[in-house]
């Protein structure tokens, strides 16, 4: 995930600032250097976090994540 897509993301649930913790780093001779490959976005104004895995953040609401992540 490109770090400058927290300027124009929101949390789906109630809109409102995401903020980026990340846990894993592209390193820099990486083709996406500096992007945020784990982690997670949290939201500041409600108790929801967002995972991102693979570089791709999942910003399916709450409900809809738990089903995805149970299929598999």
């Amino acid at each position: 995930m490109r770090t400058d897509l927290l300027d124009i993301l929101a949390c789906p649930v109630c809109r409102g600032i995401l903020t980026l913790d990340a846990e894993t780093i592209a390193p820099d001779d990486a083709p996406d250097a500096g992007e945020v490959i784990t982690g997670a976005l949290t939201c500041s104004a409600c108790p929801e976090v967002y995972p991102i895995r693979d570089g791709i953040p999942n910003l399916l609401p709450p409900d809809l994540r738990d089903a995805e992540e149970m299929r598999g």
